[in-house]
């Protein structure tokens, strides 16, 4: 029998992909129960060793699925596939810093891809709105202990300034620099197509049109979110940079 992880204490899925109809209906950040041996089918936003992060189609909440990776097979999610999942037996849905995460059993499965008017409008209904520091504390990390699982880990952002894409040679890193408010904000670019981008255009520092062409589209959204914790802190990351849809 199913398992219920009730942390986010409310919303069940019940609609399945074959059905548009969570894209009429979206609420950013809506909460989750998680039950163990439970079928997702998600919208890959960004995809990373550490978690793949997209949108839970049955109740349009951004999740995190914590996916073992085997050493031999790196993430190969690509923004905007559509997967199946399938929780764990012990979801582990109780990381109070990240809250929308949970454990996979397996690698998720592909079963197609969705892109267009539909998903414009769905990606337009998840973005953050600026009412505050992004994601909820100023700097670029915070202690894990302040966190109380009250406030999401994930947003999904518009850029008031920016973006722009740099490369730090010394390190071998790749940073997106951009507005939020009035604060000047930088962070480490988990996107390996635009750390591959940046390499290929043989520049330090790339944005506006150059940066679009480097990227092949246009960046709109930046997929934003919280580490695992780091010696005792939690840092701010851009797993992903996005088009509009």
């Amino acid at each position: 029998m199913a398992t219920r992880s009730s942390l986010f204490g409310g919303t069940r899925r019940t609609s399945s992909p074959e059905s548009l109809e969570i894209l009429k209906r979206q609420v950013p950040h809506r909460k989750l129960e998680f039950y163990s041996g439970e079928i997702l089918h998600v919208l890959i936003l960004g995809c990373t060793i550490e978690d793949t992060i997209g949108v839970d189609l049955a109740t349009g909440a951004l999740v995190r699925l914590r996916v073992p990776w085997p050493a031999d097979h790196l993430p190969d999610l690509a923004a905007f596939d559509v997967v199946e999942a399938t929780l764990a037996e012990d979801p582990k849905a109780d990381d109070l810093a990240q809250p929308e995460a949970a454990s996979v059993k397996g690698l998720p499965r592909q079963v197609g891809t969705l892109r267009g008017r539909a998903v414009r409008k769905m990606l337009a209904r998840l973005q953050a709105p600026i009412d505050g520091p992004l994601l909820g504390f100023r700097g670029p990390s915070a202690p894990y202990w302040e966190f109380s699982g009250n406030r999401p880990s994930a947003a999904l952002i518009v850029a008031t300034r920016g973006p722009q894409l740099l490369h730090r040679p010394g390190e071998g890193t790749t940073w997106v620099r951009f507005g939020w408010e009035r604060d000047d904000v930088w962070l480490s670019c988990e996107d390996q197509h635009a750390a591959r981008s940046l390499v290929a255009a043989r520049r330090e520092q790339i944005a506006g049109k150059d940066m679009a062409i480097a990227l092949g589209f246009k960046p709109h959204y930046l997929l934003t979110a919280l580490s695992k914790p780091f010696d005792g802190h939690c840092y701010k990351t851009c797993v992903a940079i996005l088009p509009r849809g």
